[in-house]
């Protein structure tokens, strides 16, 4: 593509939804913790390797398909899910730190060498659970 020569009109993405392909055989509930995988799809938060956190799940949705058969919304920013166990619960002092994906509801201090993908940021810890900042860019930066 050439440099402009002339006035543009470059379209912009307005708020923070967002919307992309699910993986295969994936239900992904309302409010669940949503990951991207290594292949671009989509799916629920849980213990694995290779995801990345996105969001919250904006509705739920099932794919019974091919990966990429069904689209589910999300939505980048700072949502509160429950504390870990004892033994990897996140505390105030992880603030600023990594969270963990152990489920589609449930984050926690470590990866559990190495079992565990990155969710997001520790934002704050109250007593009902750990609010957890998604943004995807700032995790796969804090990965390399």
């Amino acid at each position: 593509m050439t440099a402009l020569t002339a006035d543009r009109n470059t379209p912009r993405m307005i708020g923070d939804d967002r919307s992309g392909p699910m993986a295969a055989g994936v239900t992904i509930f309302a409010g669940a913790i949503v990951m991207r995988a290594v292949t671009g799809h989509l799916t629920k938060g849980q213990t694995a390797l290779g995801l990345i956190g996105v969001g919250r799940a904006e509705e739920q949705k099932v794919n019974a398909g091919a990966a990429g058969a069904v689209d589910v919304k999300y939505r980048p920013g700072i949502y509160r899910f429950a504390n870990s166990a004892v033994a990897d619960l996140i505390s105030a002092a992880d603030i600023g730190g990594p969270a963990y994906a152990v489920d589609d509801q449930t984050v926690a201090k470590t990866s559990a060498t190495n079992t565990r993908s990155i969710a997001g940021f520790v934002d704050g810890v109250d007593e009902l659970g750990v609010w957890v900042r998604f943004d995807e860019a700032l995790a796969k930066a804090y990965l390399t």
